[in-house]
């Protein structure tokens, strides 16, 4: 359920030792990379950083294969790679494998652990491997074209230690406390299937869009009410997992990057911290009300972002259970992390939206904004509670509050349309056609 993969498909002249000698230097470059986590003589898990060594990079040649044993060749080995779990006491957590289809065409599978990396580290994985692959497939052998970092993980862990404790750490803390006691300990979403009593994090996602034109109205109304789109989004998003579960107070989960010193921005290793963003709704608010409130709400939360999740946990103490997670059940995100287009000399990239076959969350909500303004996303669901066709049709239902929300923000919540035409049509006359013969006389 950890795991971060990548499938790339390079087509083209492949240098397969510039490759080679370019996962090597960043083997060697982040430590985060050569970590493993091991208990002390107490019983505690410690990092222990591994030497540097070169990287096992896994290489198959299926060309001479049959076409439909080569493709069943190169799923297994895309399923081995990326699915495989690490022992996190002793593996490299990356790992990848290569696999030739032909001269021209290659497929690359990219795996690593999340207790290592985050999204932004991606983002710098490829970036460095796209410098070096460079560098190196034009002979440049001992020119290394990526300044030295200037920290490690360790380094930055160490300073975290000390820098969040005392009077600082008291005053965050307490703030979580406040915040979050009280609230309710699940999301009573109408599931398709019982909830088990263990989650075995098997999940699935579906893919959607919102349009430029809707983008552009969200973000209209983001600056009237002075907030961001991600307010506007996690306004709408509440509102629709309340009028779902019949709850009026919501909490959402949703990621900060955590990298606000400059000299932690090109580090691979987790960084990224989560948030539990708490909306109480009131249904005669008007839409502009409950934005100024998500506003203030979530400012404050990001005013207090470096306290660990784990520790608003310990302090907050709300009821576990094996079914589901802490605090909350349900995350919103928009991505914003520096994106680069993985480029390699001689080589066109086709990158695969992976469906992982996991989910952490019931439900998580992931929008990324694309060039032409408008917003692509991906929910990913538990197959153990949901069915597909449930979560697409919530989706719509979101689509329909966001609609609602930008024609008319003087409206109170409570009026907000959130169910499409068709299906309102469907529900009140469709499902209510009673009529039938009867004897006349």
């Amino acid at each position: 359920a950890y795991h971060m993969p990548a499938v790339l498909r390079l087509q083209g002249e492949l240098d397969r030792e510039a490759l080679q000698r370019s996962l090597d230097e960043i083997l060697a470059r982040h430590e985060a990379l050569r970590t493993v986590f091991v208990r002390n003589e107490a019983g505690d898990p410690v990092q222990r950083i591994l030497p540097v060594q070169p990287f096992a990079l896994a290489y198959h040649d299926l060309s001479q294969l049959a076409e439909a044993e080569k493709e069943q060749a190169r799923a297994s080995l895309t399923e081995e790679t990326l699915h495989r779990p690490f022992d996190l006491t002793q593996d490299i957590l990356i790992r990848a494998s290569l696999a030739k289809l032909d001269e021209q065409d290659h497929v690359l599978n990219l795996c690593m652990h999340h207790i290592v990396s985050d999204g932004w580290s991606m983002g710098v994985l490829t970036r460095e491997v796209a410098a070096l692959y460079e560098a190196f497939s034009q002979g440049q052998e001992n020119e290394n074209p990526l300044p030295a970092l200037p920290i490690q993980y360790v380094d930055y862990a160490q300073w975290q230690r000390q820098w969040l404790s005392g009077e600082r750490l008291k005053e965050q803390v307490a703030f979580w406390k406040q915040e979050l006691t009280g609230a309710p300990s699940l999301l009573e979403l109408p599931t398709d299937h019982p909830r088990p009593q263990v989650q075995s994090f098997a999940g699935s996602m579906v893919l959607f869009d919102l349009d430029e034109g809707i983008t552009q109205g969200l973000n209209a109304l983001a600056r009237r009410h002075g907030a961001t789109l991600f307010m506007v989004l996690q306004a709408a998003w509440a509102v629709l997992l309340g009028r779902l579960s019949g709850q009026d107070d919501i909490v959402i989960g949703t990621p900060v990057a955590n990298r606000r010193r400059s000299e932690l921005e090109g580090l691979i290793g987790f960084f990224v911290n989560t948030l539990a963003l708490r909306t109480r709704i009131d249904p005669k608010q008007t839409v502009g009300e409950l934005l100024g409130q998500v506003r203030e709400e979530t400012l404050e939360a990001f005013n207090h972002q470096d306290t660990p999740f784990e520790q608003v946990v310990e302090v907050v103490q709300p009821e576990r259970s094996l079914s589901h997670g802490p605090l909350f059940q349900v995350m919103l995100v928009l991505q914003n992390a520096p994106q680069t287009a993985f480029e390699l000399p001689g080589l066109s990239l086709n990158q695969r939206v992976l469906d992982r076959g996991a989910e952490q969350f019931d439900l998580s909500v992931s929008l990324e904004q694309c060039s032409d303004e408008s917003l692509k996303g991906l929910v990913s669901y538990s197959t153990e509670l949901f069915e597909r066709e449930t979560v697409k049709r919530w989706l719509g239902y979101w689509q329909c509050l966001l609609h609602s929300m930008i024609e008319n923000e003087m409206q109170s919540v409570g009026a907000l349309a959130w169910v499409p035409e068709a299906e309102l049509e469907q529900v009140t006359r469709g499902f209510n056609a009673t009529q039938a013969p009867y004897p006349k006389e």
